[in-house]
């Protein structure tokens, strides 16, 4: 088991500026040892021999080419808008702004 002690969490804890009960920072405390020992496994088996990894199977992407097609036309789309301004949909100001 890792050297983790409840010290070091309620020292982290603070540095993180977050409020810990005792039993937090003791569950922590095992939850956070647990964590270092399976990264310490990891590294252990990850020799410079196995390469380094991002997915399991190799991602490709899958491309089309753009074709321009028929689309709506500015009154077919704004023809449900409540309130528009030219061509454009008008809302509600939000911010103090012009």
């Amino acid at each position: 088991m890792s050297e983790i002690t409840a010290e070091q969490v309620a020292h982290l804890a603070n540095l993180a500026r977050i409020d810990l009960s005792s039993a937090e920072i003791d569950r922590l405390t095992i939850e956070l040892g647990q964590i270092v020992d399976s990264v310490a496994k990891v590294a252990a088996v990850a020799t410079p021999d196995v390469p380094a990894t991002s997915h399991p199977m190799p991602l490709t992407n899958v491309f089309r080419d753009d074709v321009v097609v028929p689309s709506l036309t500015v009154d077919q789309a704004l023809s449900g808008a409540p309130d528009r301004a030219g061509d454009k949909f008008r809302v509600p100001a939000i911010l103090d702004e012009e």
